[in-house]
């Protein structure tokens, strides 16, 4: 997901969006422990997703805009 989309989103709905993606990563985590997954890049990109929600959320914040 791309920073513009999560900007438009309120605090409440980026929270339970970083709730939701940090299940994703457990949920992707443990199928690469099972040998279930099978595109691992998976990972990169939702831990990815994970860090710009947690920037954007810090942003607000700080009262800090880009």
């Amino acid at each position: 997901m791309k920073a513009a989309e999560l900007k438009v989103l309120t605090d409440q709905e980026l929270t339970q969006k970083l709730e939701d993606t940090k299940k994703k990563l457990f949920e992707l985590r443990f199928q690469l422990e099972l040998g279930q997954l099978k595109n691992t890049a998976q990972l990169k990109y939702v831990r990815r997703d994970i860090g710009r929600i947690k920037t954007i959320l810090r942003e607000r914040e700080l009262g800090i805009r880009r």
